[in-house]
């Protein structure tokens, strides 16, 4: 049986415990679920990259386009929901490392109309254990002024993270 002496457990919202050394347990599963994200072909429509500095912590970096606009020339709330849903909801998952999360509800607040450039979604999660997360996210522009902001609920699902084809962990090496 493999030993390592470098174990760390991670604490689940639920109060269960991961195992892991080396890459694996919790620093697998952030990056796992980047690689996720990464591979999720509306990412095509909507470039942007996701980091998960730590549990129930998710950044989105992403650069607004006029090919976002509506008429009236600031960005449709289709970018804004997109966004928002995506930060609070990997700041979810990653509390979760079984199961993919479904969004049952979001609201948004739109306090700004966001113009092209650099913008990051801050994604955080707020309660929940076991079955139904809450999170919340703002948007960021380059000048540090928050944009928008929005609450969700997410829930377990019945689909296991590892049948993803975009969630791979790395593989444990024998010792």
């Amino acid at each position: 049986m493999p030993c390592s002496p470098a174990v760390r457990r991670v604490t689940q919202p639920d109060g269960t415990e991961l195992a892991g050394s080396g890459p694996s347990g919790e620093e697998a599963h952030f990056r796992a679920l980047e690689r996720l994200y990464a591979s999720a072909p509306i990412n095509r429509l909507f470039p942007s990259r996701l980091s998960i500095p730590a549990a129930g912590e998710a950044r989105i970096a992403f650069d607004v386009a006029p090919a976002y606009f509506h008429a009236a020339g600031a960005t449709h709330g289709t970018l804004y929901f997109k966004m928002l849903d995506d930060a609070a909801f990997y700041a979810a998952n990653s509390l979760v490392s079984d199961r993919f999360l479904l969004t049952t509800a979001f609201n948004l607040l739109f306090t700004k109309p966001l113009k092209a450039g650099p913008i990051v979604a801050e994604g955080r999660w707020l309660s929940g254990k076991r079955r139904v997360y809450v999170a919340e996210a703002r948007l960021v522009d380059a000048q540090g002024e928050e944009v928008g902001r929005g609450t969700g609920t997410f829930m377990r699902s019945a689909v296991p993270l590892a049948s993803l084809p975009g969630y791979v962990l790395p593989r444990e090496t024998e010792a």
